[in-house]
């Protein structure tokens, strides 16, 4: 069964673009020119991901999604921004964004984010019983995980060897899912600054160990 794909874009080109390439993959495409009419396509059909421009005429992005969020719970949002900064990027996953990619992008960080998405709704299937939603967020998103198995393996890191070891350049980016492990007392730092596991990050990684033996990458 072919995944579905909502992209919600004011502008045309890059709107066809996206569509083509998510085609060519294999995925089957709606499209939507603002956020109204995102919400009306959403009422005929379910949708595994909504690709969403953060910047709109008439309700934008960020203002769209907790609406799409009440409509479609179980569709995985990545968020398209121009404007590449952590407080942009945690404010939409408070609103309940999943991921965010910043343009302009290339094709293949498109279908990563997007491939991405839909290996993290199979979080859901785990067995380990989450009960704060802000731990929920940080396990549900790749890097995140990937951040904490290798602070898990390593005992303790400090950002540049983070980066370094997962090929993450984007230090923004970086900033931002290490801020969402914290907040979620997932990661803490010790007194030398390096990143270590918390008690609730070592506790959580019984079911991330789960998920890759039952889940092994395509």
């Amino acid at each position: 069964m072919a995944y579905k794909i909502l992209v919600v874009d004011d502008d045309r080109e890059l709107r066809e673009t996206m569509s083509e390439i998510l085609v060519d993959a294999g995925f089957v495409i709606a499209t939507a020119s603002s956020g109204e009419e995102a919400l009306t396509v959403l009422k005929g059909q379910n949708f595994d991901v909504v690709l969403l421009d953060m910047i709109m005429p008439g309700l934008g992005g960020q203002e769209i999604l907790p609406l799409l969020k009440r409509q479609a719970p179980r569709a995985r949002v990545i968020m398209i921004t121009a404007f590449a900064t952590v407080e942009n990027a945690v404010a939409a996953m408070r609103r309940g964004a999943d991921d965010y990619l910043t343009k302009p992008f290339k094709v293949d960080e498109l279908l990563t984010a997007v491939r991405r998405s839909l290996e993290e709704a199979r979080l859901l299937d785990c067995g380990f019983q989450i009960e704060m939603d802000s731990t929920f967020s940080c396990l549900s998103n790749t890097i995140r995980r990937d951040i904490l198995k290798l602070i898990d393996r390593e005992q303790r890191l400090r950002f540049m060897d983070i980066a370094r070891h997962l090929g993450i350049e984007d230090h923004t980016k970086m900033n931002f899912h290490l801020k969402l492990l914290r907040n979620a007392d997932l990661v803490g730092q010790d007194e030398n600054k390096y990143y270590i596991l918390t008690p609730q990050g070592e506790r959580i990684m019984a079911c991330l160990s789960k998920l890759t033996k039952d889940n092994p990458p395509q």
